[in-house]
């Protein structure tokens, strides 16, 4: 356990292990998390397509003044209302499964759902809060909005498991600090591979899309954008649920079996 008042922690977060877990328990369970994530991404998609046409949705055409002004602001919030809700949804379901993948067990995804539901409403409502802050955190550069989303990283884990609703803030706050630079430099790398990832995905569907054209290649830039979207809610869910069990099991001794008892 870290002593309060030091400048460091006396046990490292251990970032190298949470990544490497991460793709431990994504792989090895990939079948459950490329479902939970992408039928998460492909709602997303559809209700964002809906809204702001299907180029804009999937990042194929840049939004210039007069489409931004066409669309208008309702436009703009339903969607990212809508994704908002499904990415709590998802990541609420993919930490139980984190869970048991680690314990070793399985559960059904209804069981999930069972579970998450009652948590989502505040999962919804914090998460928008720790967006307005990472925001302001901007104005700052990089630097302090990564700091301060590092702050609040275990929120969602938090109200899933500790059901701590509108203090799940707060709690996270508690359990990140003085690890709070280890978990912005494990938000570096999870970005960075993302945005790798979706680079080289992007080049790779855009030629796809090129060869096939029309309505099939719109259906393949389709599944294959919420495919890697998917992914990448699942992984960042899993990173985020291992942070959690490892932040409890320095400063208060918990073990992941205890932490996913919740669940039993």
């Amino acid at each position: 356990m870290a002593t309060a008042g030091t400048d460091a922690p006396k046990t490292p977060l251990g970032v190298g292990s949470i990544i490497s877990d991460s793709f431990s328990i994504m792989f090895g369970n990939f079948a459950k998390v490329l479902l939970l994530g992408f039928t998460g991404a492909i709602v997303g998609l559809i209700v964002s397509a809906a809204f702001l046409g299907f180029d804009l949705a999937t990042g194929i055409a840049e939004p210039d003044a007069i489409v931004s002004a066409n669309i208008g602001v309702v436009g703009w919030v339903v969607p990212t209302l809508v994704n908002m809700v499904i990415y709590g949804l998802v990541t609420a379901l993919i930490i139980q499964l984190a869970y048991d993948a680690k314990l070793g067990r399985s559960n059904s995804i209804g069981t999930y759902f069972s579970a998450a539901l009652p948590a989502l409403f505040p999962i919804i409502v914090l998460s928008i809060v720790v967006l307005i802050l990472t925001s302001l955190g901007a104005f700052a550069l990089v630097i302090g909005a990564l700091w301060v989303y590092a702050v609040f990283y275990v929120t969602v884990p938090v109200v899933v498991i500790e059901r701590g609703g509108f203090g799940s803030m707060g709690r996270s706050a508690t359990l990140t600090k003085e690890y709070r630079w280890s978990i912005a430099g494990l938000l570096v790398v999870v970005l960075a591979m993302s945005v790798i990832v979706q680079i080289v995905a992007g080049f790779l569907i855009a030629a796809l899309a090129f060869v096939v054209g029309g309505l099939v290649g719109q259906i393949v830039i389709a599944v294959s954008f919420a495919g890697i979207n998917g992914i990448a809610y699942a992984f960042g869910g899993i990173a985020g649920a291992l942070t959690y069990a490892r932040l409890r099991e320095i400063k208060e001794g918990v073990a992941v079996d205890q932490i996913a008892a919740v669940f039993d």
